[in-house]
């Protein structure tokens, strides 16, 4: 069930040395240290978010160790983009504590494949900016975005726009 206790003991948090930035229309690495941390009330919103997905036809997952959240992702029902042609990656985080264990990997293969189901060519993704996140979507096989959507740029601008063909 999708509730805020869901959460309990779930650390998003990361620490962000370096991040990238459009400058000029090209994209440069630059050094801008912070401490990305969710706030009980960030994890609220997320809550409401996460529910607004599932009536709208879209999808979340949740991976868990030991019956605790681990990582989770979300899937947008509607497709979006000027030819539809995209299914939207809204979410896609692993505990702090649980990095690097091929669970982002799983959450990844899974958002494709309903994504797929959807008819979508390709997944949208408006990921953080962080060298560390950007390795992760690169290594995946995402590349900058052909065509990027308001809806994402206007809120959060410094997140890299990018999309993985299906």
């Amino acid at each position: 069930m999708l509730r805020p206790g869901l959460f309990a003991g779930f650390s998003r948090r990361q620490l962000v040395t370096d991040c990238w930035r459009r400058e000029a229309g090209h994209w440069a690495v630059r050094r801008c240290p912070f401490i990305d941390q969710w706030s009980p009330s960030d994890y609220g919103y997320l809550v409401q978010c996460l529910q607004g997905t599932l009536p709208g036809g879209g999808a979340v997952y949740g991976a868990f160790i030991g019956g605790r959240l681990a990582g989770f992702c979300s899937v947008e029902g509607p497709l979006t983009g000027s030819r539809s042609q995209f299914s939207d990656l809204t979410s896609l985080h692993v505990s702090q504590d649980r990095r690097g264990r091929g669970i982002g990997r799983q959450l990844f293969a899974q958002a494709a494949a309903f994504a797929r189901t959807r008819g979508a060519e390709a997944l949208y993704i408006s990921a953080h900016s962080a060298v560390e996140t950007q390795a992760f979507y690169r290594a995946m096989g995402c590349v900058p975005a052909t065509e990027e959507l308001a809806c994402h740029t206007g809120p959060e601008p410094f997140d890299c726009q990018l999309q993985y063909a299906l």
